[in-house]
């Protein structure tokens, strides 16, 4: 890490992204978030760029992609020969997946609705 770049522990890091300091450590376990380097203390010390990486995980997931996705997506980045095609395909398979399962709530709500009607008249 450069000497110029900010140094974050994980308990800032933490508190700039509002992710938890255990999800972040399952990041790295699961491995989409690099273990960075230690100090001689073995406290670990982030980067400007483990912050943007938690960024985009943070906005992957609260956009409802799947650790996988988000997997897929940062092994393009992190491979640096990515094709927009692909970074497309990943994100209009979600796109539909978010359809999908919108239309079927809607389904299953005008089901419902229709059960209330018919209860309802059975009072009337």
């Amino acid at each position: 890490m450069k000497n110029k770049e900010k140094r974050l522990t994980i308990g800032v890091l933490s508190h700039l992204t509002f992710c938890k300091i255990e999800t972040i450590r399952y990041y790295e376990k699961i491995g989409i978030f690099p273990i960075p380097p230690g100090t001689e203390g073995g406290h670990r010390i982030y980067s400007e760029k483990n912050l943007k990486r938690i960024v985009f995980i943070r906005r992957g997931r609260d956009l409802g992609f799947s650790l996988e996705d988000i997997r897929a997506l940062l092994r393009l980045v992190d491979g640096g020969d990515h094709t927009c095609g692909q970074v497309q395909k990943i994100t209009l398979h979600h796109l539909e997946n978010i359809r999908r399962d919108h239309c079927l709530r809607l389904i299953q709500k005008r089901k419902s609705i229709t059960k209330f009607k018919t209860t309802l008249l059975e009072y009337a």
